[in-house]
């Protein structure tokens, strides 16, 4: 079994549904890859179409299928507004090594809510037995 690192840049978002309705709203994702979980920095008054430029890093093994994340809005005082959802498959990158920046669609009850724009990158691990060590 492959283990290593993936590497995700999260790129930024189009098209997003405004979920505040007197303003811009203040976006971020929160990004899951099993039990691992990392969120991004509030993207403050971009609306709906927000950039983050931001790497994060999961350790994974080709036994982990997707990557998942959630949009949502930061609101002061109350809860966040739930924005949408993408699901990212892994196998390919897995497979190719590298995904560059690609558009995946950011749904909420099943219909199409915007885009996210995110690369992928994955390091396989080096084993020492195959190092010849």
């Amino acid at each position: 079994m492959a283990q290593g690192t993936l590497e995700v840049l999260l790129v930024g978002a189009k098209g997003l549904e405004n979920t505040d309705y007197l303003s811009n709203m203040d976006p971020y994702a929160v990004l899951k890859c099993r039990s691992q979980e990392q969120k991004s920095s509030v993207a403050s008054g971009k609306g709906c179409d927000p950039e983050w430029n931001e790497t994060f890093v999961f350790t994974v093994s080709d036994s982990t299928t997707e990557l998942f994340f959630k949009l949502l809005d930061s609101d002061g005082g109350t809860d966040d507004d739930f924005v949408g959802e993408a699901t990212i498959p892994l196998e390919a990158v897995f497979t190719e090594g590298s995904i560059p920046p690609t558009v995946y669609n950011v749904v909420k009850d099943e219909e199409y809510r915007g885009e996210i724009k995110v690369g992928l990158t994955f390091t396989p691990e080096q084993d020492a037995r195959d190092q010849g060590f």
